[in-house]
């Protein structure tokens, strides 16, 4: 069994910084490719950014540039730094990842359970 947690979420002024992160938890066997994900309201959940366990990226083409996603792999987390943050980038944000439990065999996707993050002035 394994639990994500997201954090860093929070109120910012168009052009501001936030950095977000999710911590794996649990009984962890493996963790592969990890990505972040947001939903704003009435809208369906999108792709932010993905990153490989030897830190491959790939981002939306609506935050390239702006967002960067990296990860500590000792510590089971991943981190999500969003600069020149815009109005429209307003959503929940949740983490992902591939996981192997040390109890359950197979390879499953876990989430996390979101965080907030309004861009308004």
């Amino acid at each position: 069994q394994v639990q994500l947690v997201e954090s860093g979420g929070g109120l910012v002024q168009p052009g501001g910084s936030l950095r977000l992160s999710c911590v794996a938890s649990g009984s962890i066997f493996s963790i592969n490719d990890m990505g972040w994900y947001r939903q704003a309201p009435g809208k369906q959940r999108e792709l932010v950014a993905t990153i490989t366990t030897g830190g491959s990226t790939n981002y939306a083409d609506s935050v390239k540039g702006r967002f960067t996603i990296s990860r500590d792999n000792r510590k089971n987390t991943v981190y999500l730094q969003m600069n020149s943050l815009k109005p429209e980038d307003t959503a929940v944000y949740y983490c992902n990842a591939r996981t192997k439990s040390t109890v359950v065999p197979g390879w499953r996707l876990s989430w996390g359970q979101g965080t907030q993050v309004t861009v308004s002035s």
